[in-house]
């Protein structure tokens, strides 16, 4: 009994492949490798993508709405990618292969990145202020970037749900860290921020782009080697097999016993007799009562032993047909999240020129890169972190009974009721902002207000994020099926994504919209003649609906229920 007590209950194995060993492997023994390999990640990524609308309107040259919208779609990009990683880490590579590959894609892209700013040739010649690219030269630049977001895509839905993987669900006492998990792991991911959007964005604009974008390419190099570091520590989930098979086979089975009848007795269902499941890697799952359509794929019949092997295309087990419902409850949540990724994405792009139109000043001397203002998202992010985790958890779960404080869903929640404010203080600013450079009559000589006036906005998404995305990283972590839970990342990454997209469709509307007649628009070059505060009363405008439909959502959510654990 001792010896089995050695070993995790959860179906992760070693480096070697033989059952994980507790005393040897995972929790916080492996975790620094993997929150190390997370920081130096988010420093690469960040370091170059903060301050790249600047990169673009500077030295691509292109105007406002262009730069925001290229910005807003390879943003999109970098979290559609992860889908692609996390298919192949769930059902062929492992979450560990997946992350090590991919990494050496990333870090070629920051290669040619690196190389596109500072090589003659492939660097835009400028003159003065004025940079005219050639097209090869704004190709190559662009293929870089394409790059790194396919590299991310094998890293983003996996480091989580890995590092989560170091705790097993079956002991209590490892449990029970791994919400604490998910609270340092987006720590980390700040702690990178932190450093790009103050350091690197800093010699980017004063130094030069090519040591700008040449750091990250090296802190990249060291993120992969921070994780191959802690292969000796780590437990790897196997990998299920094709995940997007085993969902066709249940919608494909369910629709050719259109006609049977689900019997009242749910234990007649078909189920494997074994203790674990047929699904490599995954805990069985208990049969729940909603989307019952679907449990006829594992109605019995006459034909299906026939043969004498079951058909996956015509008869499923129950555990299998739960993964599909699982996935399909979280989609509800996951579309609610998408105008919360819109908000948060205006740190990139409009917070960034709205900066730009404000007094950068620091004494006489020295002047602060607008993008380095989402510091202090970052810094929120760094100041809420611990502060929830040491004393707002313990003190809400005195009052909820809640072991974790809040459930996941409410703290969501929390996360997108405080968003709404951030683009409230957005709008108010600009307002501010407008109204002295109105009453000195659009003199260019006059720079209005500090740009720290911007602090605000920037800490409140920060505090939101704290709710919200880290809520998001344990919820669809812990309610998608075990083999199937780098996927279910993915999937929540994906509404940053489509935030990014959303917010490229609205700047194309407002801008085609407000445009007509001869008039500048809501979002013009020149920030003095629009009119950036009624968009930003729009967003706050979808972000209060979109709490009220999540509350709808979040009310009538049914969670997942494993009923095994593995020999």
């Amino acid at each position: 009994m001792a010896e089995e007590d050695s070993y995790t209950k959860d179906g992760t194995t070693d480096f070697r492949n033989n059952p994980a060993n507790k005393k040897q492997t995972g929790t916080w023994k492996a975790c620094p490798y993997i929150l190390g390999n997370e920081c130096c990640e988010r420093l690469a990524y960040y370091g170059m993508s903060t301050n790249i609308v600047n990169y673009l309107k500077g030295q691509l040259n292109q105007h406002t709405v262009v730069a925001i919208n290229n910005v807003s779609n390879w943003s999109g990009t970098c979290y559609i990618t992860p889908l692609i990683g996390a298919f192949l880490a769930d059902s062929y590579l492992g979450r560990y292969w997946t992350i090590a590959s991919f990494s050496i894609i990333y870090v070629f892209g920051m290669t040619l990145l690196t190389l596109s700013a500072s090589v003659n040739g492939l660097k835009p010649s400028c003159t003065g202020n004025v940079c005219n690219p050639t097209q090869i030269q704004s190709t190559v630049f662009f293929i870089s970037m394409y790059m790194i977001a396919l590299g991310t895509g094998g890293i983003k839905p996996c480091v989580s749900s890995f590092g989560a993987d170091q705790f097993d669900d079956n002991d209590e006492n490892e449990k029970k860290h791994k919400s604490s998990f998910f609270n340092w792991f987006y720590f980390s991911i700040n702690v990178g921020a932190l450093l790009a959007a103050s350091v690197l964005v800093w010699i980017q604009t004063n130094v030069g782009w090519g040591w700008g974008f040449g750091i990250p390419a090296v802190t990249m190099a060291v993120a992969v080697v921070s994780f191959f570091s802690g292969t000796r520590r780590y437990r790897n989930q196997k990998p299920g097999g094709s995940a997007l098979t085993r969902i066709a086979q249940v919608i494909v089975a369910s629709f050719k016993k259109i006609h049977a009848n689900v019997p009242d007795d749910k234990n007649l269902l078909y189920e494997t007799v074994d203790e674990e499941s047929v699904i490599k890697g995954s805990r069985k799952l208990d049969h729940t009562k909603t989307l019952s359509f679907f449990d006829k794929a594992a109605v019995e019949t006459q034909t299906d032993h026939i043969k004498g092997s079951v058909n996956p295309w015509e008869l499923c087990t129950v555990t299998q047909v739960e993964e599909l419902k699982s996935i399909v409850r979280l989609l509800p949540i996951w579309a609610t999240g998408i105008v919360f990724a819109t908000v948060y994405g205006q740190m990139g792009t409009l917070f960034v020129l709205q900066g730009n139109t404000m007094d950068l000043r620091i004494g006489h001397h020295f002047k602060i890169p607008s993008a380095s203002l989402s510091i202090f998202d970052t810094i929120s992010v760094l100041f809420w972190v611990p502060i929830y985790d040491r004393f707002i958890v313990p003190l809400a779960r005195k009052i909820t009974g809640q072991k974790n404080g809040f459930t996941q869903l409410q703290r969501m929640g929390i996360g997108l009721f405080i968003s709404i404010f951030s683009m409230v203080v957005a709008g108010i600013l600009e307002l501010v902002r407008l109204h002295e450079v109105r009453k000195h009559k659009y003199d260019v000589t006059y720079i209005p207000i500090t740009i720290f006036w911007q602090v605000p906005q920037y800490f409140i998404i920060g505090c939101a994020e704290v709710f919200t995305f880290v809520g998001q990283l344990e919820f669809f972590y812990e309610q998608a099926p075990d083999a199937m839970r780098s996927l279910s990342s993915a999937l929540s990454l994906t509404t940053v994504a489509l935030g990014n997209y959303l917010s490229t469709l609205l700047v194309t509307i407002v801008t085609d919209i407000t445009t007509k007649n001869g008039n500048p628009g809501w979002i013009p070059d020149n920030l003095d003649r629009g009119h950036l505060h009624y968009f930003f009363f729009l967003l706050a405008v979808m972000s209060a609906i979109n709490l009220v439909i999540y509350l709808f959502v979040a009310k009538w959510y049914t969670y997942k229920k494993p009923v095994s654990t593995f020999k």
